[in-house]
């Protein structure tokens, strides 16, 4: 882990992802026609021979990109490393607008932690764009039965950072408050909202905590983080608050959220040598990893982390705390790893322990 290094002027990139037949093109579309997406890029990924999706899309020639033939997480994922380059330069020599974003637009079947993980992996993309946040369309037709039987959709719902639910018009209202309500069991932080609802202009700016983000953005983020996993993860009769504080709630298909609270100021070397030792150790399963972190050296600047699978952004100060609350916060959304083996690794490398109090909380 390296000493923090702020990004600035950094073009944003927000990956748009759901399952099959979600609604994210219909998305897409209402969003290109918005006048805060000019100088956007759109990248599809279409999975097949013949790639179909990006006829159904009403953007310039210039605006966009198709991958086809191969899942954007997996097969085609250094075509989309060159793409990103190629945009960036194209921009650069005048022959593309000024780029403003991106947007990618997944496979219904892609996973979108190893996107994540190659726009912080690459040090050649990583100077030149960075993470605006995982935006996923939900249908509230079928969503409760493809998050039942596909771990993919589960996947996409638990990295998200803006969940958006579509179709919502075509049931009863029960029926997406119990969508509502699973959603943010697996997906405690996201933020989210019905499609019709929803303000266009800002639906890709999602408030996730990185070195763009406002300090107020931050603390929100955190806030709402720790309460929605406490809220989610207790039901009535949950004694969660016996057994030192900690339950397991929520299990779709293996995926969990944590939420940890650290009270003493952290020692940044012990504590950069723990996070590279998750990550070596879990990171297949470490889906994301958002911290507010105090550090001993410098305790009126926290630093901002954000991880997914085996690599950490670099982490960023910011110039002051955004609220009085000046403790660690650490939120993990992970596949199938203990509470346990995370707080044992904390106090092992880190010399430090989760607080003992109602916010150390599994959903």
């Amino acid at each position: 882990m390296s000493e923090p290094d702020p990004a600035s002027g950094l073009v944003p990139v927000t990956i748009l992802t759901g399952f099959l037949g979600s609604g994210k093109t219909t998305l897409l579309n209402r969003l290109l026609k918005e006048p805060s997406m000019a100088g956007a890029a759109v990248v599809v990924n279409e999975f097949g021979e013949i790639g179909l999706d990006h006829l159904l899309i009403e953007a310039s020639e210039e605006q966009f990109q198709l991958l086809d033939n191969g899942c954007v997480c997996c097969t085609v994922r250094g075509d989309l490393v060159e793409t990103l380059k190629t945009l960036h330069r194209r921009a650069a020599d005048g022959e593309l607008p000024q780029l403003s974003r991106v947007v990618i637009e997944t496979t219904g079947l892609a996973d979108p932690a190893p996107i994540l993980h190659t726009l912080i992996a690459e040090q050649d993309l990583a100077s030149r764009y960075c993470i605006a946040g995982v935006v996923t369309t939900v249908d509230a037709v079928n969503g409760p039965a493809t998050l039942e039987r596909h771990a993919e959709a589960t996947k996409q719902v638990a990295v998200a950072d803006r969940l958006i639910i579509t179709k919502a018009d075509l049931v009863d209202g029960w029926t997406v408050d119990a969508l509502q309500h699973r959603l943010a069991a697996l997906a405690p932080a996201a933020e989210r909202c019905l499609a019709a609802d929803a303000a266009l202009d800002t639906l890709l700016y999602a408030e996730t905590p990185g070195s763009e983000a406002r300090a107020d953005q931050v603390a929100a983020w955190f806030d709402r983080a720790a309460q929605s996993i406490h809220d989610h993860g207790c039901g009535p009769d949950c004694d969660c608050h016996d057994h030192h504080h900690h339950h397991d709630h929520g299990h779709h298909h293996g995926i969990q959220s944590y939420s940890f609270v650290i009270d003493e100021p952290v020692e940044w070397a012990a504590f950069a040598t723990w996070l590279d030792y998750i990550a070596a150790l879990k990171g297949e399963d470490l889906l994301r990893l958002k911290g507010l972190v105090c550090v001993a050296d410098d305790l009126d600047r926290p630093l901002v982390l954000h991880g997914v699978q085996h690599v950490f952004h670099p982490p960023a100060r910011l110039e002051s705390w955004p609220s009085p609350d000046r403790r660690t916060r650490l939120v993990f959304i992970v596949r199938d790893i203990a509470y346990e083996t995370i707080e044992r690794t904390l106090v092992k490398f880190a010399g430090v322990r989760p607080a003992k109090g109602p916010e150390r909380h599994a959903a």
